[in-house]
């Protein structure tokens, strides 16, 4: 399987770089997976999807402002630093822009010295590890002089930070947002809950993994990266319970999806827990939990879409996304939406 199997010939003023003012107005598009049939709607008509008995998993992870500009010191020349993930303690991976800037040893003050960090070393990938100083708590530190990392394709600045986070956004530790969750409003997941439709949060703190483009011809070869995930046991409980009666799960997103993937046993239950998941899934791979998906279009040649192939088979994505591109639904993160089911 080769990654130009993938590619899907995408108009860039088809891009989204700005959200709708209202979530749940975006299209979306409703792919069978069984006849390949498409339909056309809007966001909120999800509700006629979704049946009593159903399980919604949401990941209610949260992003954290994790793009800090700095100054070298000593120089004052500008560096850019991408939070990726917490180590321990004050020490975090970092993505640091220019790389030739920061050698170990190197101190970046941010804010006027309010934040200060020093590159000890060079990991994976020319990444780095960075230790942190300041006084308070690093939390606020970060809220005041971060800015959300939007993803490389969103050229516009984002004016209001929460439109990058779920309405259910719990636990932070996310350098992206689980964006097909961003089309969900508080009184949306009202309306499922008197529905019947129970909800189950799982938390996957996203990478940068997920904007990496798959580099190598032969898929079977790409590297992923392992992001962190934890599943509570009630939680864990409405998956399994529902699967025992005979009710659907719905995974929002493919952050959720890869989650209750990678803690499933080959029964298919759902074991409460935490770890890292490197899982990759593509065609071929035979689900074990997840029935349904509501995920936003990906960009071409991306694991994503290789994902979302494996659910619905690659042809009648990629005709799927060929009709999407006819319509003009808007693409990527601030986009329109996709149900699999």
């Amino acid at each position: 399987m080769n990654k130009e199997d993938f590619y899907f010939d995408l108009p860039e003023e088809l891009i989204a770089q700005d959200p709708l003012e209202d979530r749940s107005s975006s299209r979306l598009l409703v792919l069978d997976k069984e006849s390949g049939q498409t339909s056309h709607k809007i966001f909120k008509d999800i509700v006629q999807y979704l049946k009593s008995g159903d399980c919604l998993v949401i990941n209610n992870t949260k992003v954290i402002p994790a793009r800090l500009i700095g100054e070298k010191e000593g120089t004052g020349a500008k560096v850019e630093l991408l939070l990726l993930k917490r180590r321990e303690g004050d020490v975090w991976e970092a993505l640091v822009k220019p790389g030739k800037k920061a050698k170990p040893g190197t101190k970046i003050s941010f804010g006027d010295g309010i934040l200060t960090c020093e590159i000890l070393e060079i990991v994976d990938e020319g990444n780095r590890m960075v230790q942190f100083n300041y006084e308070g708590i690093f939390e606020e530190i970060l809220d005041r002089l971060g800015q959300m990392p939007l993803p490389p394709y969103i050229t516009h600045q984002l004016q209001d930070k929460n439109r990058y986070q779920t309405v259910y956004a719990k636990h932070e530790g996310s350098a992206a947002a689980p964006t097909a969750g961003l089309h969900f409003t508080k009184e949306l997941i009202d309306e499922l809950t008197q529905k019947g439709v129970i909800i189950a949060n799982v938390t996957l703190h996203v990478g940068l993994g997920t904007f990496r483009p798959v580099k190598v011809e032969n898929i079977l070869e790409h590297h992923m990266h392992s992001e962190f995930y934890q599943i509570e046991a009630e939680e864990a409980e409405k998956i399994n319970g529902t699967k025992e009666k005979g009710g659907r799960v719905i995974c929002v997103g493919t952050t959720s999806c890869r989650t209750v993937e990678s803690a499933a046993d080959e029964n298919g239950l759902v074991k409460a827990g935490s770890g890292n998941t490197a899982i990759f899934i593509y065609p071929g791979y035979k689900f074990k939990v997840l029935d349904a998906l509501i995920t936003n279009f990906h960009l071409p040649e991306s694991t994503l879409i290789m994902l979302v192939s494996a659910l619905a088979g690659r042809e009648p994505v990629l005709k799927a996304y060929e009709e999407a591109v006819k319509e003009r639904y808007r693409f990527f993160s601030f986009g329109d939406a996709m149900f699999i089911q």
